[in-house]
């Protein structure tokens, strides 16, 4: 065998290699990312129409919130924001909508005071999203009960699905919910 033939297998063997390295690489990022957002991962491959891109996004939310400082809430915190709910729900009765404002207002300043940066309305979602991607869906659909009931399209009944919805996200934006024990799983 000649040198130049012996240069072109080991070339080609290269090239072989690096391409399952490669393929490797992708699939275990995307079995990665799947874990992590579970449905919101298949969402934004919809929304993106390109896996992809759709990846690079996920990557960098979760990033950018690894980035984040996020405290847990101090004890005196957790009461209050405990009290201000308690006081939230039981506005629903009288006034559904203000209740559902006053729901979304307080986990903006539960957000707040937890490190999370709160003033762009998509920044939050995808902080949401990476932190809590099992809530992703519920803090999308509160948000546009909110739109609808603003174009005077939402019953009492909407009105109260938002409520539950802010209801699961507060739980654990307080640290009630299943989020450390996520975390220790991922």
């Amino acid at each position: 065998m000649q040198t130049w033939e012996i240069v072109t297998i080991a070339l080609a063997a290269l090239a072989l290699l690096a391409a399952l390295v490669w393929a490797y690489y992708g699939a275990e990022r995307s079995r990665r990312l799947r874990s992590h957002f579970g449905e919101e991962y298949d969402r934004t491959v919809t929304q993106f129409g390109d896996r992809r891109r759709a990846e690079s996004n996920l990557s960098r939310r979760k990033a950018r919130v690894d980035r984040l400082d996020i405290r847990p809430l101090r004890v005196e915190d957790r009461e209050r924001f405990q009290s201000s709910w308690q006081r939230c729900q039981s506005h629903f009765v009288d006034d559904p909508i203000g209740a559902v404002y006053e729901a979304d207002e307080l986990v903006l300043e539960i957000m707040r005071v937890r490190g999370y940066p709160i003033h762009d309305v998509e920044e939050r979602f995808e902080d949401i999203s990476a932190s809590y991607p099992w809530l992703a869906s519920d803090y999308r659909r509160a948000r546009e009960i909110v739109a609808r009931h603003r174009r005077g399209d939402a019953s009492t009944e909407v009105i109260r699905q938002a409520m539950v919805h802010y209801r699961k996200i507060f739980s654990e934006l307080l640290g009630e919910g299943r989020h450390e024990e996520y975390k220790r799983a991922s």
